[in-house]
C-alpha cells in the first residue's frame, strides 16, 4: 500500500499523473480526509467535469480529486472546501470505501445542481425536492433514493453547521420509506448447495474459496475483496478471518473446514505474498464488478431460476434467512452479520416469511379443484 505524508497531499491533488499507482496512493494516503484543507486556491489541473445525468449515469466524481474539482466548478466557496474535507473525516466516514460512496452520492447532488446554475451550499428547499422527485421519475428504489438524500442532507448540515451554506435544504423533507422486509433476491437453502457444490466440482480454487467464505461468513463483498492475506489466522482453537466492515473497523469471523479446506487449495495456488486474499490471474486485486458477475455466472451454471436478478448480496440474504429458518436467535444472526440494529436483522425474517406463509399456494390448490369441477361444462368452448 502506498503511503504520502500529508505535506505532500497537494502536490498529489495538482498533479497531472493520473496512473493507477499515483490514484491509489492518494485513495490510500492516511490524510485523504483533510485532502479539502490542503486545496491551493486555483484549481488542479485535471479536466473539468460535464455531469451528463448525474442521476441515473455513473457518478459526477469518485474520488477526492474529481470531487475537489466538481466543487469549484459547482462555485462552493473555500470555506465550503475546507468544511467538506472536515465531513469527510467524521466518524461514519473513516474508511475509504464509505468516503467514496460518500464522495459519489454527494456529487451527484452536486452535478445535479451544476447542471441547473445553481450553487449547492445556497440551494432552496423547493431544488432538493426537485432532486428527489427526479430520482423517484427515475424509478431508483427507495434505499438508493433515501441513501443520496442522507449523504447530501449530512453535507448540507455540515455545511450550514460551520456557517458555509445558508440552510440544510434537505431538512424536514418527506423521505422515502424503507420497505419492511429486504427486497434482494435470494436463493433457497437447496439452491445454494447447488451454488456451492458447482463452484467445487466446475470452477477454480479461487472463485471456490471465495463463494465458500461469503456463504460461511456471510459478509459484505467488500469486506471480501478488501481482505489481505494476513487475515488469516487462529483463535482460541478457531481457524479466524479478519475481515473489514462498515466503519472502517475489522470483524473476526469464524472459518470453518469446509471453507479452510477451499482456501488452502486456492493459496496453493496463490503463493504467501502480501497483498489481497483473492487475486486476479494478473496479480490484482479482486474488484466488486468481478464478484458480481461471477455469481451469476455460477448461478446459471448451476441451474438456480432467479439467476440474473441475484448478486453477491444474495449470499448474504440467504444465509441470514437460512439461519432465521434454523431459528437462531436473533442476537446471534445479527452479531455474525454485523447489523448494528436488530430491525435491520429482522428484516429478513419478515422477508422469508412473508413467502413461506403466502396462502397463494393454498389458493392454487382450491381454485384448481373447483376449475376440474366445472371444466367438462365448458370444455370445446374455444
Amino acid at each position: 500500500m502506498i503511503r504520502v505524508a500529508e505535506g505532500h497531499f497537494t502536490e498529489l491533488l495538482r498533479a497531472d499523473d493520473r496512473s493507477p499507482d499515483h490514484q491509489q496512493a492518494i485513495h490510500d494516503n492516511d490524510g485523504y480526509h483533510v485532502f479539502m484543507t490542503l486545496m491551493v486556491p486555483e484549481p488542479p489541473k485535471v479536466p473539468g467535469i460535464q455531469p451528463a445525468d448525474p442521476v441515473c449515469g455513473p457518478p459526477p466524481a469518485h474520488d477526492a480529486l474529481t470531487l475537489a474539482t466538481l466543487m469549484r466548478q459547482a462555485g462552493i466557496s473555500e470555506d465550503g472546501m475546507t468544511a467538506t474535507g472536515a465531513w469527510l473525516s467524521g466518524e461514519r466516514r473513516q474508511s475509504g470505501h464509505t468516503q467514496a460512496g460518500y464522495i459519489e452520492d454527494l456529487s451527484r447532488w452536486i452535478g445535479w445542481c451544476m447542471i441547473r446554475g445553481i450553487n449547492p451550499a445556497d440551494a432552496p428547499a423547493t431544488a432538493a425536492d426537485r432532486f428527489a422527485a427526479s430520482m423517484r421519475n427515475a424509478d431508483l428504489a427507495n434505499a438508493t433514493r433515501a441513501r443520496r438524500l442522507s449523504a447530501a442532507s449530512s453535507w448540507s448540515r455540515y455545511l450550514r453547521r460551520h456557517g458555509a451554506a445558508t440552510l440544510n435544504p434537505f431538512e424536514d423533507m418527506e423521505r422515502p420509506r424503507l420497505p419492511s422486509v429486504s427486497e434482494t433476491r435470494g436463493m433457497s437453502e437447496d439452491e445454494l448447495d447447488r451454488f456451492l457444490a458447482y463452484a467445487q466440482q466446475r470452477e477454480s480454487p479461487r472463485t471456490y474459496a471465495l463463494l465458500s467464505v461469503m456463504a460461511t461468513t456471510a459478509c459484505r463483498v467488500s469486506s471480501v475483496t478488501c481482505c489481505e492475506f494476513g487475515a488469516l489466522g487462529h483463535d482460541r482453537g478457531h481457524r479466524v478471518i479478519d475481515m473489514p466492515v462498515k466503519g472502517g473497523r475489522s470483524k473476526r469471523f469464524v472459518i470453518p473446514a469446509l471453507t479452510v479446506a477451499a482456501l488452502d487449495v486456492w493459496l496453493a495456488d496463490r503463493g504467501n505474498d502480501p497483498g489481497h486474499l483473492f487475486l486476479t490471474a494478473s496479480g490484482k486485486p479482486l474488484d466488486q464488478p468481478a464478484v458480481f458477475r461471477t455469481v451469476r455466472r455460477v448461478a446459471q451454471k448451476a441451474g438456480i431460476p432467479q439467476w440474473h436478478d441475484l448478486s453477491p448480496h444474495s449470499i448474504r440474504h440467504t444465509v441470514l434467512t437460512i439461519l432465521h429458518d434454523r431459528n437462531y436467535p436473533t442476537h446471534v444472526i445479527q452479531d455474525l452479520a454485523g447489523h448494528a440494529d436488530a430491525r435491520t436483522t429482522r428484516r429478513y425474517d419478515l422477508a422469508r416469511g412473508a413467502l413461506d406463509r403466502s396462502p397463494a399456494n393454498d389458493l392454487g390448490s382450491i381454485f384448481a379443484a373447483g376449475i376440474a369441477r366445472y371444466a367438462s361444462r365448458y370444455g370445446g368452448a374455444r
